[in-house]
């Protein structure tokens, strides 16, 4: 676990994965973990829209925190399959993924509208989790930093943090996610060092050593000690092994270690 004050955050993206059944068991699974450890890192979950309700009576009493993978940033109004923050609030949302890179590289998700949602996530004084990461190209010629700092830069400039607790940066490398490929632990921890240095100069030093920088790049039970082992490594953003109940409370000790 990190040497520093920052609480641990790990959260499980469940992506579109899980039936109505593989939802609730999943959930009851990585609820009742989270029960019998009642201290360590800060735990969410983040399933389909659709499950939302069905499992919110499941995460509820524990400390686990319900999250939606995506949102509108409007308020209301003729945007077809969008999902707004009032919505999600009454299905009992506490924390929101911003730009996943698969929202961001799949699907073209524009610099403006990822810095939009942002700030109404944070506005309603919810978790943001802004997820930022370079291709495999970018990558290879070495833009690493200097992608993850203009994605920082376009989300977080002029933006007012009050709370730096309510604000968790995801490291996602992304030709790292899916394909069982993972940035060794020394090169994620150079890319979340040079992360938090950007954030001070965006967010001043305080604000910057208070949030918290996670990876999300396969993070699994074989590797999640050690990647949090680094000092700015602050938890992970997992994908396939969050829909294991096993494989994702493992990652959760580790972060108690």
């Amino acid at each position: 676990m990190p040497t520093s004050t920052r609480t641990p955050f790990i959260g499980g993206n469940w992506k579109m994965n899980t039936t109505r059944g593989q939802a609730l068991e999943l959930a009851a699974d990585v609820a009742r973990a989270a029960a019998e450890k009642a201290v360590g890192p800060q735990v969410a979950v983040y399933p389909p829209y659709v499950w939302l309700e069905t499992i919110r009576a499941t995460v509820g009493g524990v400390s686990l925190m319900l999250g939606a993978q995506d949102c509108s940033p409007e308020a209301n109004g003729a945007f077809t399959g969008d999902v707004s923050l009032d919505m999600l609030t009454e299905c009992g949302v506490s924390t929101v993924l911003v730009g996943h890179s698969e929202r961001r590289h799949g699907l073209r998700e524009p610099e403006e509208r990822i810095a939009a949602k942002l700030k109404a996530v944070l506005g309603r004084s919810m978790t943001g989790v802004l997820c930022i990461g370079e291709t495999l190209d970018e990558r290879e010629t070495g833009a690493t930093d200097t992608v993850n700092e203009m994605q920082l830069r376009s989300a977080l400039d002029g933006l007012k943090v009050r709370d730096p607790g309510k604000l968790v940066i995801a490291y996602e490398p992304v030709w790292a996610i899916g394909t069982g490929k993972t940035a060794s632990s020394d090169d994620a921890q150079a890319a979340h060092a040079a992360i938090r240095t950007v954030l001070v100069s965006i967010l001043g030093d305080a604000h910057a050593q208070a949030i918290r920088i996670i990876y999300g790049g396969s993070m699994k039970p074989a590797n999640a000690a050690e990647l949090m082992a680094q000092p700015d490594i602050d938890g992970g953003l997992i994908g396939g092994a969050s829909l294991k109940a096993e494989d994702f409370t493992a990652i959760v000790d580790a972060a108690r270690a």
